[in-house]
């Protein structure tokens, strides 16, 4: 079977792009499946860093396609810009990108409903980028007002985009009397111009239009042809819309879930997941998190691991690894092995806690609760294990990590009853150790 996908485990900004990237030789296609450009991620290559949030990282080897498929949704400007921003830094993007015709996109007035809605529900921030990404996936759903990148070529695009607008400007107006620059959008002072935005999008769809194709027809046509395809997942499996810790999640299904209908490739060609956790435990935004360290420990975990967001820079909230929380998305996700990333991070610490269950009124629990009050309300029931002093950046082998470092590995595989076959101790490529036996 020809399908491999990559998976983050946790609440995102796992370092999936450093195990795609190091996946992707041996591949002849990267796709992307879900998420938008509120996704980010950090190449190391030979030194130098790339920033990317919607080109599949396979872009980087000449030989591969990369596929951003039907469950993405896009901003055009945003494409245009990281493409250009690639091209700039050496990197060819060509006949090697491809962008579905049934990809939903994102406008104006999706920013505007993300710094809306989130202002009006006056409660805890559920985590937005303020992008657009969930309004545009909720128009998804919704149906009739929803615009995919096919619809750009079509006869009828201009009396499509006059009547959405003139239907955007009477729900938004309705709920706060006229747009102004107070919701936090700069460029939108009035209602939204349909015949300015009709301009601006036509000009988007005609530098786009030469990646624009059916990718799920392609995608069919390489799986006939035993092609090997890597599926690139985005943000993490808790922030799954259906399967995490709802209602602060993404827009889309972000665990192994989505590659399906996120890519039109049927699920029993995938052959192989890869699960990718860090050694602790991150996530950005609102919403539970029971090992989070609100003290000295947190902070030197997030400065220790650079921990600010790749798209937002935004300090992301650290705490210490839950395995409940990890053992039950390699469940979610039918992981086969994991990637335990950013292990260097953890040195210097005298002891490490691992949470091995919850305490929830009064119970001893190991099941990761599917209400995030109740995740909210649960006591972390921690091990601890020794650390280590050493620095572990410039060790490649497993054999010469410390014995500490070696035993917390090892342990991580044993409550998530999953083999780690690969230890990354630093953000380059040569800084990622197989493990052979653990």
């Amino acid at each position: 079977m020809p399908g491999t996908a990559v998976i983050g485990l946790q609440w995102g900004d796992e370092a999936k792009g450093k195990i795609v990237d190091l996946l992707t030789s041996q591949h002849d296609i990267v796709v992307r499946y879900q998420g938008g450009s509120n996704a980010g991620h950090t190449i190391v290559s030979e030194g130098k860093r790339y920033k990317l949030s919607l080109i599949p990282s396979g872009v980087f080897h000449p030989h591969v396609q990369n596929v951003i498929a039907n469950g993405v949704v896009l901003d055009p400007a945003a494409i245009l810009k990281e493409i250009n921003t690639l091209i700039s830094q050496g990197i060819a993007v060509g006949r090697n990108l491809m962008i579905s015709d049934r990809a939903h996109v994102i406008f104006p007035w999706h920013r505007i409903e993300d710094a809306l809605f989130d202002k009006i529900a006056n409660s805890e921030p559920i985590g937005t980028t303020m992008r657009g990404i969930g309004p545009c996936y909720r128009d998804k759903v919704g149906r009739s007002l929803a615009i995919r990148f096919g619809d750009f070529y079509r006869s009828k695009f201009k009396e499509i985009i006059a009547n959405i607008a003139d239907a955007k400007n009477r729900m938004i107006g309705g709920l706060v009397g006229d747009i102004d620059n107070s919701l936090g959008i700069q460029g939108i002072d009035s209602e939204f111009d349909a015949d300015r935005i009709y301009e601006e999008y036509m000009d988007y769809a005609e530098r786009l239009h030469p990646y624009v194709t059916d990718t799920t027809d392609y995608l069919l046509n390489a799986v006939d042809a035993d092609q090997k395809i890597l599926f690139e997942g985005a943000q993490g499996s808790l922030l799954d819309i259906d399967h995490g810790t709802f209602p602060y999640v993404t827009g889309s299904n972000s665990s192994g879930v989505g590659i399906s209908s996120g890519s039109g490739v049927p699920a029993r060609f995938i052959s192989k997941i890869f699960g990718v956790i860090k050694a602790y435990t991150t996530r950005v935004g609102g919403g539970p998190f029971p090992t989070e360290q609100h003290n000295d420990i947190g902070q030197n975990i997030r400065d220790r691991g650079n921990e600010y967001g790749t798209v937002t820079g935004r300090p992301r909230r650290c705490g210490w690894f839950d395995a409940v929380a990890a053992r039950y998305t390699v469940r979610l996700g039918g992981i086969d092995t994991l990637s335990l990333m950013l292990l260097d991070v953890l040195s210097t610490f005298e002891t490490l806690q691992i949470c091995t269950a919850y305490e929830l009124d009064g119970h001893h629990v190991q099941s990761f609760p599917s209400s995030s009050e109740d995740l909210r309300r649960v006591k972390p029931i921690y091990e601890s294990l020794p650390g280590w002093s050493e620095d572990i950046t410039g060790v490649r082998k497993f054999d010469d990590l410390p014995v500490n470092a070696k035993n917390y590995v090892k342990r991580i595989s044993e409550l998530t009853g999953k083999p780690i076959k690969l230890v990354s101790v630093g953000p380059d490529r040569e800084q990622t150790i197989p493990v052979a036996t653990n």
